[in-house]
């Protein structure tokens, strides 16, 4: 419940208003979504992914009905091979269980080296969906809230865009 009140706390601080919706701990976003039926917002897919060598994170956020290209995501970031990361480099990185990657996530990366992307598609949508740092809620930021958070924490983003071949 730690990493879920700092957030409360820091997105309180940045002035950025958020809506709550508790529930059973959901482990997928399919799960998830059954919970926040109903509720505006894009349901959003947080994936943290990583080089061969480990050397570079990446964090790609994008609709949770889309699926990843992988080999266009390498293009974009020129990267030898990507994987998703190990759920030991998650909680060396973010300090998260696998199941519960979001953006808000990026409060606890202390070596601040993760590369944030978000998928344009979604960045169209008036609000998304995240876990806030645990998977017994979803809360619904505004889209220029959440880009705001994040340059709050002093990171760079980039947008990008999949082909839908």
């Amino acid at each position: 419940m730690e990493l879920y009140q700092q957030l409360v706390t820091k997105l309180k601080e940045l002035n950025i208003p958020f809506e709550i919706v508790e529930h059973p701990p959901a482990l997928t976003t399919e799960e998830a979504d059954t919970f926040i039926e109903g509720i505006d917002g894009v349901r959003t897919k947080s994936m943290f992914l990583t080089n061969k060598k480990k050397t570079a994170y990446y964090l790609l956020i994008m609709d949770d009905q889309k699926r990843l290209n992988m080999e266009q995501f390498k293009e974009i970031t020129q990267a030898n091979r990507i994987k998703m990361a190990s759920s030991d480099s998650l909680m060396q990185k973010m300090k998260l269980p696998p199941g519960v990657v979001s953006i808000f996530g990026l409060l606890n990366n202390d070596d601040h080296d993760i590369h944030v992307y978000f998928d344009q598609e979604i960045l169209d949508e008036k609000r998304m969906s995240f876990h806030p740092n645990v998977n017994t809620k979803t809360i619904f930021v505004d889209t220029p809230d959440v880009l705001k958070f994040v340059e709050a924490l002093d990171y760079n983003y980039q947008k990008i865009e999949f082909n839908d071949h």
